[in-house]
């Protein structure tokens, strides 16, 4: 039935500086989903995420793995033959626990297969009575395809000298396992070479990935710099806003100053009303302080229009100050979650070169 993916998530890609092997780097924009994969053919369990049509994770779980919980919500495992360490940063603290529970189980699965195809391999590799004085060949397991150091040097071994020293009728049985050796070691080398294609393969891919990192550092330079930019315009618009403030209380004392005179007036116009009262002598006095009324009447209606559009900037000076200091406070959040998030990557990191 080939290939088939057995469980999927999303989480948010990363992988190790390559050149530091300290700092992640993002391979995912955005969160992307991450599957478990069953090869049935070949009894392999691989990692496999793509993010569009590139594929950012290619893993294949074998029983040496490790998956290592850094934090609630982020855990990370190495890829030898990627030669790379792989993070995914998951939304809650469930999701990284149920891809942490599947990384043990297919481990476990995969180091049964292993031993499995071990068992099958040796008794398939298992010579003939007839030659049982011959030294037995080891299996092509797949550590021997992918060419580990120890098989290596046991195949290039030379045999020791009581098997070389054989009786002469045991000759034939020596000369075909020979020949078995000859083609073992023929399809090691096929093997080896078929490796080292594909490693050829992931450095150009290892190649192309890091421009794409670099591109994606430059980036988020620039994004940083936006950003501190806007933080120094929000500081411009704080300095601004303390002039406004002073302004306010000017304009505060003004108003306290026109509200006494208004006060000052009305009195006087209530001395006015019982002085005309009092003496009709006193009506061309009090026509010329009746007009002086209808100019104060006036005169009170402007500072009312003054009084009502004072209001007006005061109020919007205030909503001004609230918006800016509802910004203040976004940004103050985001930076407090952006430290947090670098808090958490430090600790991560710490730990990680404790445990190495």
């Amino acid at each position: 039935m080939g290939e088939q993916p057995i469980f999927s998530t999303r989480a948010h890609i990363f992988q190790i500086d390559p050149t530091t092997k300290k700092n992640w780097l993002p391979t995912s924009k955005h969160a992307v989903t991450v599957s478990y994969f069953f090869d049935s053919t070949r009894n392999v369990y691989r990692i496999i995420s793509l993010d569009g049509t590139k594929a950012v994770i290619n893993s294949t779980i074998t029983p040496n793995m490790n998956f290592t919980k850094t934090s609630q919500k982020f855990g990370q495992w190495a890829d030898s033959r990627a030669n790379t360490v792989y993070g995914l940063g998951f939304s809650c603290e469930s999701h990284l626990s149920k891809f942490a529970e599947k990384f043990a189980e297919f481990k476990e699965a995969a180091r049964l297969a292993k031993e499995k195809s071990h068992e099958k391999m040796e008794l398939t590799s298992t010579p003939s009575q007839e030659s049982t004085s011959c030294p037995p060949q080891s299996p092509l397991t797949p550590e021997s395809v992918n060419g580990t150091e120890e098989e290596r040097a046991a195949a290039g071994t030379p045999q020791p000298a009581e098997a070389r020293a054989e009786p002469s009728h045991n000759a034939l049985p020596f000369s075909h396992s020979s020949s078995s050796i000859g083609k073992h070691l023929e399809a090691e080398l096929a093997a080896l070479k078929g490796n080292n294609a594909k490693l050829t393969a992931a450095l150009l891919e290892s190649t192309a990935n890091v421009k794409q990192w670099k591109q994606q550092l430059a980036a988020y330079q620039e994004e940083a710099e936006r950003l501190h930019k806007r933080v120094t315009e929000l500081e411009c618009v704080s300095s601004q806003t303390t002039s406004v403030k002073s302004e306010k209380t000017e304009l505060n004392r003004t108003i306290e100053e026109l509200e006494a005179a208004l006060k000052a007036k009305e009195d006087e116009l209530e001395c006015l009303k019982v002085e005309v009262q009092s003496a009709n002598q006193f009506r061309s006095q009090r026509d010329s302080l009746t007009q002086k009324l209808q100019q104060m009447e006036r005169r009170n209606e402007a500072l009312e229009v003054q009084l009502g559009e004072l209001e007006q900037r005061v109020d919007a000076n205030r909503q001004e100050r609230e918006v800016f200091r509802q910004s203040l406070r976004s940004m103050l959040q985001l930076l407090d979650g952006k430290i947090f998030e670098l808090t958490e990557l430090r600790d991560a990191l710490a730990k990680l070169l404790e445990c190495s």
